[in-house]
């Protein structure tokens, strides 16, 4: 499976989570039922993953968490804030470098209509 038939599945998921549950609710909410509902659909998913760091030759283990990866190609960094910042944008941009993944949707479940809160990040794909 692609990247984008991997997003194109974890999107359809979040537009009906997002219409049943709408906005309002924490992030780890969102992050539990969102895992529940890819793993039912019969995709791999990693909660929660540690991701090292490589510095001067020396792996540094646990320097950051991906909130979920999905079948090892995408990463999904959920947010339920009032708005997203750049940094969000930089983060899950580190994370998919770091990994040397090429893709990775940034999802803020705390908007109205859940389409403005969607944004794919790309790396080198």
């Amino acid at each position: 499976m692609k990247e984008n038939d991997i997003a194109k599945k974890v999107l359809d998921i979040c537009f009906e989570i997002h219409k049943i549950l709408g906005p309002g609710l924490f992030e780890s909410v969102y992050e539990e039922i969102l895992t529940f509902e890819l793993k039912n659909n019969g995709l791999f998913v990693e909660r929660q993953k540690s991701l090292p760091v490589y510095w001067k030759g020396v792996k540094i283990n646990s320097a950051f968490k991906a909130d979920l990866i999905v079948e090892k190609k995408v990463i999904i960094e959920l947010k339920s804030v009032e708005m997203l910042i750049p940094a969000h944008y930089k983060q899950l941009l580190t994370y998919l470098k770091i990994t040397d993944l090429k893709l990775g949707l940034l999802i803020n479940f705390n908007e109205r209509l859940l389409k403005t809160g969607i944004k794919r990040i790309v790396n080198n794909l």
